[in-house]
């Protein structure tokens, strides 16, 4: 019962639209503008820096939050990583907006600092890297968890963490198939560059 419980937690808390009400705050319905997207990139474009780094904060500890609990009620990896998941299911797909949610790579990446703190240093550093020299949030999503999950892997972590890393990849990934289109066809929008319509 108190797993059932966790997981459902775990779910709710990851469907908090953190972007959707920050921008509300403003009179703004994020859903509207840029992508239309309620994560922190689309925030970013049209409410600047300071928004975007909030909700970025926010959605990251939708993932860190469950793990660290499940953590420390002595879960094993797999019941840890399964709680996890169902916060970026949560992000993913919310109850609180009919199911459209964001795209996961921040309640991903909360995940990931809740197990492996190292290893979340360097997917920082390595998104940090990549949107520095490419200029495209989207690049740095898609390429991140892929890295991740080799890293994972080559360091024979947890075999739970590790398919969960390579299954959490695989669903950010296919919500990030539009952005995939767009750098394929040059159209992707760069950080820094407004897009409102």
């Amino acid at each position: 019962m108190k797993l059932i419980i966790l997981l459902i937690s775990a779910y709710l808390i990851g469907s908090i639209p953190f972007g959707y009400l920050i921008a509300k705050i403003q009179n703004i319905d994020i859903r509207k503008f840029g992508s239309g997207n309620i994560g922190a990139t689309n925030v970013f474009r049209p409410l600047g820096p300071v928004p975007g780094s909030i909700v970025f904060a926010l959605d990251m500890l939708k993932g860190t939050m469950p793990v660290s609990l499940a953590i420390n009620l002595g879960l094993n990896p797999w019941l840890v990583i399964l709680t996890g998941i169902m916060a970026v299911v949560g992000h993913t797909y919310p109850i609180y907006l009919n199911f459209k949610g964001g795209k996961g790579a921040a309640t991903g990446l909360g995940i990931l600092l809740g197990i492996a703190p190292d290893i979340f240093v360097a997917a920082l550093l390595i998104a940090a890297l990549i949107v520095y020299a490419s200029r495209y949030v989207s690049l740095a999503s898609i390429i991140t968890p892929v890295l991740v999950t080799i890293l994972f892997f080559s360091l024979k972590r947890p075999l739970a963490y590790s398919l969960a890393a390579a299954l959490i990849t695989i669903i950010i990934i296919g919500r990030h198939v539009p952005n995939i289109k767009r750098l394929l066809n040059g159209t992707e929008n760069k950080i820094g560059k407004k897009k409102l319509i």
